[in-house]
């Protein structure tokens, strides 16, 4: 499945829809999901570093299979002497090239060893494609989440500040005291304090998204979509199967390969290799010529490779090990998700079947109560207290478990099948 497929399957995945509502960014573009993980794979300086990784490794596959250079040499000698060999009367001039023969198949071995680094830096590139991925989704339900809070608490506000005319009456008419005046204001202030806290993990959320994204400061304006479409996750034992075909577990296959490969090449190298040689050679004295011919093989008396090979076997034994302790830490990773979006669902079920119908039920009936004198001014605060409590809970067991799918995805290296329930 290629990276841009799942790119927008991850957006799918999402379910994120165009959903307005920050004024105060009108003036700039609204951001989907889709968009800003395009941007983010076009502005990824880890994806840009990894496509490095390939070339590098292709220009030491193309430096593997280069045979090596022929050697030119001249020799003089007979010459620059005392009696007949003074000068160079008596000379003897040998004009020389070789080249040096690999044998053994070790040029095959270099080469089989850089065809896998090429493959390890492609899977790897892979890998860092779905982490972008998953972070820049993650980055953007945060800031999803966050503007979301922010509507939630400017509704309690406006709520509260709809006391106020009512309020006056009562006091008016000697049914309230003054001091719930400065009660209703003391609410409205904490909850707009609130809403600072959330404007500042909101700004906080944005810039993280737009570095992701290849910008230092947000350029965006608000983030458009929805968090209120859940599913039924599949079971954790289907999780783990499909966390063997992440590209990080994948690249051991080509890591073997190429430990395998240098293993070989390690075990080749006290295999002598053969020089042949051919001169023609000039005798001065007598103006004749004769052509030379040599062949030499070095002994591998004391340099075995021993140390090398020994090297290469530990590494290569090595590789098994590594890869299952990067297959665990991927399940406990995807294990963290998994119980995080299985929690939140319960989460949801417990607020949206009880607790936010029943804060709402009651926020209305004491609202109209208190019209009515029926109850006080703290009641009603504190019903419409619970209700917005009631409110950012949902959002933020919301946000958790399309953190964890996003996560999971990730991990999986594929868009993570839930079975649709139905918005509220």
């Amino acid at each position: 499945m290629s990276c841009r497929w799942t790119a927008a399957r991850l957006a799918c995945a999402m379910t994120i829809v165009v959903s307005p509502w920050l004024t105060q960014h009108a003036h700039a573009q609204t951001l989907t999901m889709r968009a800003a993980l395009t941007r983010a794979l076009a502005a990824s300086p880890r994806l840009t570093a990894a496509e490095r990784d390939i070339g590098i490794a292709s220009g030491q596959r193309i430096q593997a299979g280069t045979l090596l250079n022929p050697e030119l040499s001249y020799e003089q000698d007979d010459s620059f002497g005392s009696g007949k060999y003074r000068g160079t009367r008596s000379a003897e001039t040998t004009l020389q090239i070789s080249q040096a023969f690999e044998l053994f198949g070790k040029r095959e071995a270099r080469v089989a060893a850089g065809t896998a680094g090429i493959e390890v830096a492609a899977i790897q590139r892979k890998a860092i494609r779905l982490e972008v991925l998953s972070e820049t989704a993650i980055a953007f339900l945060g800031v999803l989440g966050a503007q979301r809070r922010i509507q939630i608490l400017d509704e309690q506000i406006t709520a509260i500040d709809k006391l106020t005319p009512l309020l006056r009456r009562r006091v008016e008419a000697g049914a309230s005291s003054p001091a719930e005046t400065g009660r209703a204001e003391v609410a409205s202030a904490l909850v707009k304090a609130d809403r600072e806290r959330f404007k500042a993990t909101l700004a906080s959320a944005r810039r993280e998204l737009a570095v992701l994204m290849g910008d230092l400061s947000a350029k965006f304006g608000e983030v458009s979509g929805r968090l209120d479409t859940t599913g039924r996750p599949p079971t954790f034992q289907s999780v783990v199967a499909a966390i063997d075909a992440n590209p990080q577990l994948v690249r051991w296959t080509a890591v073997y390969a190429q430990r395998n490969a240098e293993l070989l090449m390690a075990r080749l190298k006290p295999y002598p290799d053969v020089r042949i040689a051919a001169g023609w050679r000039h005798f001065n004295e007598t103006n004749d010529d004769a052509v030379r011919l040599s062949v030499s093989v070095p002994i591998p008396v004391f340099d075995q490779n021993q140390g090398n090979i020994l090297s290469a076997q530990e590494s290569l034994a090595k590789t098994r090990a590594e890869r299952e302790a990067n297959r665990n830490t991927l399940i406990v990773v995807a294990g963290r998700a998994y119980d995080s979006l299985r929690g939140s669902l319960h989460e949801l079920a417990v607020l949206r079947e009880t607790a936010i119908p029943k804060a709402a039920e009651a926020s209305d009936a004491i609202a109209q109560g208190y019209g009515q004198g029926r109850f006080t001014l703290l009641e009603v605060l504190d019903a419409q207290a619970s209700l917005t409590q009631a409110r950012l809970r949902e959002q933020e067991a919301l946000q958790n478990f399309h953190t964890g799918v996003a996560t999971i995805e990730g991990l999986v290296g594929n868009p993570f099948a839930l079975a649709r329930e139905s918005a509220r």
